[in-house]
């Protein structure tokens, strides 16, 4: 991870290189600019590392568009939060609203650093393997950055905008595409050339662990076929992990969430933290374990599971324990044994998986010893192996072909018996039981499988039965994707368009 730790080293030109357009600012005489700066190899590894940099904001993999990621009927939010209620009840009320409304600009910033490195990179004096390995995590992040915003503002009647890398930044506000799927085939394109470029997983040394490598961009691949309801090219990315990838579930559920397996067989991508000196990384951790952590810690209590979550799981399903904590349930934290109780939980559960850091010691060096910046030593996981083989299993049945071997891979690890004559609804149910709180979205997923109105329509409970969110009100026609931010339509005078019905 030691490249990482460089992002907030080197000097001054990679805070030029990012603004709130995600473009260059004009600069003071003496400063340096875009055809002055890419020259050396030294160059491109900065201004490749400043891609990285807004990441590890607290509002970008830490809560960010988590908030969306929280309409699902896996979690509620657990402490007052106006703009995340709003969400959650697909109000309106929630637009031009804190957090949320810098979602968008976020990503253009990466995508604006991308677009840099990939516009300059033949200008740079090095070796061509050197210019192949950052023009592909250049692809690759622009790719996941477009990916997300796709998803989440995009639908058949306008995409997101896609700025044209190969002219000198224009200053003029962009229009957005036609449709998602204009987008989707953009990040595809992208997501192949930077796949032939980037190395493998095992092919990088251990300091720049972290970095994109050629199965994190076949997975992305995958999952935006998968999107694209494109089954057959789905299934052909992910085998390309399952075969040509050197992954495998690792033998235990629960090890996935500790920090000694970040970059494990498993590993897709993730994002990188440690709690040592300025404290970076996803503070997804902390923002889930209990608000002030029982007097000995800054946690924040959000995103807790709901009953419907934990009873989603079968008897024996050794997932539900390393998921969800539940009132009364035996674990550790702070180097001692406790009883689980709170405080702070409406539902009367607290997600789990994120939580080892915090069985040891809380100056031991695995938190963050700043509790408003509660992030830990794991590298919280984006994507992982086993969404890889479920979205096999899913484009195979959508095919009518058998995801049998592929269920019953996910299935045996949990410590349950394999299946046969797999359906849409096995799958539905492994890929809620083994992705449940993290960033694979079960919101999304409901939405896409055209599920979200009957769930939503249904109130949520706490581990009493009592209704801890009520039932909610979602139109597909106008629910199925969120609202642009507001300050994007008024910068652009008018020129990207909200998203109907929002």
């Amino acid at each position: 991870m030691k490249f990482f730790n460089k992002i907030f080293l080197v000097s001054g030109i990679s805070v030029m290189l990012l603004s709130c357009t995600g473009e260059l600012d004009v600069q003071p005489e003496g400063t340096p600019t875009e055809a002055s700066f890419w020259k050396t190899e030294n160059d491109l590894v900065t201004g490749a590392n400043a891609m990285y940099k807004p990441l590890f904001d607290g509002e970008f993999y830490g809560r960010g568009l988590f908030w969306f990621i929280n309409a699902s009927d896996d979690m509620v939010t657990g402490r007052a939060k106006s703009e995340a209620d709003n969400a959650k009840n697909f109000s309106s009320n929630y637009i031009a609203a804190g957090d949320l409304e810098t979602q968008w600009n976020k990503r253009y910033n990466v995508i604006g650093v991308a677009n840099r490195v990939i516009r300059n990179v033949d200008n740079i004096q090095t070796s061509q393997a050197i210019k192949n390995k950052y023009l592909g995590e250049a692809l690759f992040m622009s790719s996941r950055m477009y990916f997300e915003l796709s998803y989440s503002y995009g639908n058949e009647k306008a995409g997101v905008p896609i700025i044209d890398r190969s002219k000198d930044p224009d200053p003029n506000p962009i229009p957005r595409a036609a449709n998602v799927m204009e987008n989707y085939t953009y990040i595809v394109n992208d997501l192949k050339r930077a796949a032939e470029l980037l190395p493998t997983q095992a092919e990088l040394p251990a300091k720049d662990y972290g970095r994109p490598h050629k199965a994190a961009a076949w997975a992305l691949l995958a999952k935006v076929y998968l999107f694209m309801k494109d089954w057959k090219n789905a299934e052909f990315w992910a085998n390309e992990v399952m075969t040509k990838g050197n992954r495998a579930l690792l033998g235990n559920f629960a090890d996935v969430f500790k920090a000694e397996n970040n970059y494990s067989s498993e590993y897709i991508w993730s994002i990188p933290g440690t709690p040592k000196f300025t404290a970076w990384g996803s503070i997804l951790p902390g923002v889930m374990l209990e608000n002030k952590g029982w007097g000995e810690y800054n946690g924040w209590g959000y995103f807790q599971p709901t009953k419907e979550l934990y009873d989603e799981y079968e008897t024996g399903d050794l997932r539900r324990s390393a998921s969800i904590l539940k009132i009364g349930d035996k674990f550790t934290f702070n180097g001692k044994e406790r009883i689980y109780a709170s405080s702070n939980s409406l539902t009367g559960y607290q997600f789990n998986k994120y939580m080892d850091a915090f069985k040891y010691q809380l100056n031991s060096g695995h938190v963050s010893a700043n509790g408003d910046y509660p992030c830990t030593d794991l590298a919280v996981p984006i994507m992982r192996y086993a969404e890889v083989i479920l979205i096999k299993a899913e484009a195979s049945l959508m095919q009518g072909k058998s995801a049998d071997q592929e269920i019953n891979m996910i299935r045996v690890r949990a410590g349950l018996s394999p299946k046969n004559g797999c359906t849409m609804s096995d799958l539905k149910h492994e890929r809620r039981c083994e992705l449940a709180g993290e960033w694979a979205d079960r919101h999304r997923d409901l939405v896409r499988w055209g599920d979200a109105q009957a769930a939503y329509a249904k109130p949520l409970h706490g581990i009493n039965g009592q209704v801890v969110w009520a039932a909610r009100n979602f139109n597909p026609a106008v629910h199925n994707v969120w609202a642009v931010p507001q300050a994007e339509i008024v910068n652009s005078h008018g020129i990207i368009k909200q998203n109907e019905g929002w």
